[in-house]
């Protein structure tokens, strides 16, 4: 890769850190929302919902809008959006203006995401390595949130969230910095022609799977600071530590994805990562004590590992439209499990919080079975502008 790809790989995941860090802030006000506005698990969950709903329906449109022409300004302006209506959300006291303020944060999310994934592989000239390097960056930045919002809001109340746009004015600039990169202008130059044919069939179970990953992840990103609270009888930090895990387990897990996709394959990495998210699951809902923390490990790693490979296989899919493709892998199926919220916070309510995340257990079992029989997309290859090229021919195959 070349030292202008790298910079542009290199900005592009910072200002992805900065971005993401609004998507896992989210979850992290949820106990301080149910702390100091006495908040039901339903009304909280439903902020969650707010943040989730707008980016899940906005983000393939944004999607869509990209891959009809490049739109780099999006970036930075993407940024600033989600830090101010996450630094919003905690002045005053009024639950719909709180919806608002998360919701404005998640159309921020959803217009920065298509267009710096389409830039990100464009950058990465097809390497998972590179891909994982920029999925990190927005997995660093869930895991930074818990903290940055227990350091900013444990101290001052809600009332000091208008600090939280500080990464967001830092992102701006990092995204700025990488649009006029080279690297990242030889990359948003023009809308480049991939070759190959667009599988929708394949592509819309993909989108299952990541839906069901979807539910599990957001359900336990919004109570699983609260769950640990009760079941190991600790406080704030407690809470706060098991969600920090949740998230920087992510971390490794996306890195190790790309290098395993590269040795074994994407679909067989990403079939055993969920096979290891249901187990996982189960730990932690069934094992007691400290050892919760182990299992919250080994499910983070496994809804991580298969994070970037998403993305790429996505896009291989619909090779011909790969901002709708991020548009739906990254916005559509992934912030589909914020629908879900909801449900489990209002079966929380009338059961337990333990009762209402069993089903958790069973959706990566799920999202295991839609990827079964599925084979590995070929790469997409960009080509130059007005290359037109030409339509493959399905191979014939003797019926057994």
């Amino acid at each position: 890769m070349s030292r202008f790809r790298t910079r542009s790989i290199a900005l592009l995941s910072l200002g992805h850190v900065c971005v993401d860090v609004y998507q896992g802030a989210v979850a992290a006000l949820v106990p301080f929302f149910v702390s100091e506005r006495a908040y039901s698990y339903a009304a909280a969950s439903g902020i969650v919902l707010a943040a989730s709903l707008l980016s899940s329906v906005v983000q393939p449109l944004f999607g869509v809008l990209t891959d009809r022409r490049p739109m780099p300004w999006l970036l930075p302006l993407g940024a600033l959006t989600g830090g101010a209506g996450v630094a919003l959300s905690g002045v005053g006291g009024s639950y719909p203006l709180t919806l608002a303020a998360v919701a404005v944060s998640g159309i921020g999310v959803a217009a920065y995401h298509p267009e710096a994934a389409r830039a990100a592989r464009a950058a990465a000239g097809g390497s998972n390595t590179a891909m994982g390097w920029f999925s990190l960056g927005g997995n660093v930045g869930f895991a930074l949130a818990p903290p940055l919002v227990a350091a900013v809001v444990a101290t001052g109340g809600l009332s000091a969230s208008p600090l939280l746009v500080v990464p967001a004015v830092a992102g701006a600039a990092l995204c700025a910095a990488a649009v006029r990169s080279p690297g990242s202008r030889a990359a948003t130059g023009h809308t480049a022609a991939a070759t190959g044919v667009d599988d929708w069939p394949s592509f819309v179970r993909l989108s299952g799977a990541i839906v069901c990953r979807s539910v599990v992840f957001i359900g336990l990103g919004a109570f699983i600071s609260v769950y640990v609270r009760q079941r190991t009888g600790g406080g704030e930090a407690a809470g706060t530590a098991a969600l920090f895990v949740l998230y920087a387990g992510g971390a490794l897990g996306t890195l190790a994805g790309g290098r395993l996709a590269d040795r074994f394959g994407r679909l067989t990495v990403v079939r055993r990562s969920y096979a290891l998210t249901v187990l996982a699951v189960a730990g932690v809902l069934l094992v007691p004590g400290p050892a919760v923390y182990l299992f919250v490990a080994l499910t983070s790693a496994g809804l991580y590992v298969p994070f970037a490979l998403h993305i790429t296989l996505g896009q291989d899919f619909l090779p011909r439209r790969p901002g709708t493709a991020s548009g739906v892998t990254l916005g559509l199926a992934v912030s589909a499990g914020g629908l879900a919220a909801p449900a489990l916070g209002a079966l929380a309510d009338g059961t337990s919080l333990r009762i209402a995340l069993v089903p958790l257990i069973a959706l990566p079992a799920l999202g295991r079975l839609l990827l079964a029989g599925m084979r590995e997309p070929t790469s997409a290859v960009e080509q130059p502008p007005g290359h037109r090229p030409r339509p493959r021919r399905r191979r014939r195959t003797a019926s057994a």
